[in-house]
């Protein structure tokens, strides 16, 4: 979740990180910002499709480490591909549940009580849907259904990004039992993604930022030696290091605990509320930075700002996480606070 000047050791290699950001820019390079078969191809033959699933399924064995790279890699290069919820998502819950797994292309979803979820990332452009619903008992059930077989009203967020409603009959689905906690961990799994691909987008709106006020001059002067213009870029920089402390914050307990921790729910929705609020301040300051060039359809600023709003608001709103840090707060009180917030 670095971009190529931050210095903070992650423990992911470094060849590792080189090789995941030089797929994803030539795929920018050659084929524009969408994903199709032949990126798919490579990143299978590479063993990034399923980064972190275990060697015995088909896998590569790597942590969420290595995946938080890769998702950032690709938010770098402004390639549009529903790789996490391929990896952690789908093909993690079908893992947990003992089912099989092959190499088509998968997104997850959960059904209402009439059999339907709306706004699911990637449906229309998956091959399989792992749908999940609530069996009779308070449990959930999970089917690894084909695409073509389940009805799917196209949709789109404010990048272009696919989030389809998706309808099945789950009275006629053969389910297989879920874990009783891998609902929850999937809630929390697919918060922390949409964190770091804020994160990550960031990152490279204070690196765009920071080179254009270095290289643009104006009345025979950079921009960086402006005051006004220092001020905007420093609190870039601080909303963004904020965003990321947090997140890596959250991801540390996560991988540590192997997403047990009591308080990772708490973490989590510090990290979304933070990136939430930082989102705000760095498009916000970064258009201003550029001003009218930055908001051209040739320039790749909004590229990064408009998929930061996009993604903020996903698997829960800035507001509900906002909410869920201030109950979780009040809820442990003057007493347990403390341990809240260190674990």
């Amino acid at each position: 979740m670095t971009t190529p000047e931050t210095t903070v050791d992650t423990g992911v290699d470094a060849e590792l990180i080189a090789m995941m950001n030089a797929v994803f820019a030539g795929h920018r390079e050659t084929h524009g910002p969408a994903a199709g078969s032949e990126l798919w191809s490579s990143l299978r033959d590479l063993g990034l499709a399923r980064l972190t699933g275990t060697e015995a399924t088909g896998g590569s064995g790597a942590g969420w480490r290595e995946a938080a790279e890769l998702t950032a890699a690709a938010v770098r290069s402004g390639v549009r591909i529903g790789l996490p919820e391929h990896d952690l998502l789908a093909c993690w819950l079908l893992e947990a549940a003992g089912a099989s797994i092959d190499d088509a292309v998968r997104t997850v979803c959960m059904l209402d009580q009439h059999g339907t979820a709306t706004a699911v990332p990637w449906a229309s452009a998956a091959e399989r849907i792992v749908l999940i619903w609530c069996d009779d008992n308070g449990g959930h059930l999970l089917a690894d259904v084909e695409a073509a077989q389940l009805r799917i009203t196209p949709g789109a967020n404010m990048i272009g990004e696919p989030r389809d409603n998706v309808a099945a009959d789950a009275a006629g689905l053969a389910g297989t039992p879920v874990p009783a906690d891998a609902v929850a961990v999937l809630q929390l799994k697919a918060a922390l993604v949409r964190g770091i691909q804020v994160c990550a987008t960031l990152d490279t709106i204070l690196e765009l930022a920071v080179e254009h006020t270095s290289s643009r001059v104006q009345f025979g002067r950079p921009l960086s030696k402006f005051q006004a213009v220092q001020h905007m870029i420093a609190d870039i920089a601080a909303e963004t290091a904020l965003a990321r402390t947090a997140t890596e914050a959250a991801l540390s307990t996560a991988v540590a605990t192997d997403w047990r921790a009591p308080n990772l729910g708490f973490r989590v929705a510090v990290a979304r509320s933070c990136a939430g609020h930082a989102t705000s301040v760095v498009v916000r300051n970064a258009h201003q930075v550029f001003g009218a060039i930055g908001t051209t359809a040739e320039h790749r600023l909004h590229e990064y700002t408009r998929a930061a709003l996009a993604w903020r608001g996903e698997f829960g709103s800035v507001r509900a996480w906002d909410e869920r840090v201030t109950s979780a707060a009040l809820g442990a009180g003057g007493a347990g606070l403390w341990e809240l917030i260190t674990g």
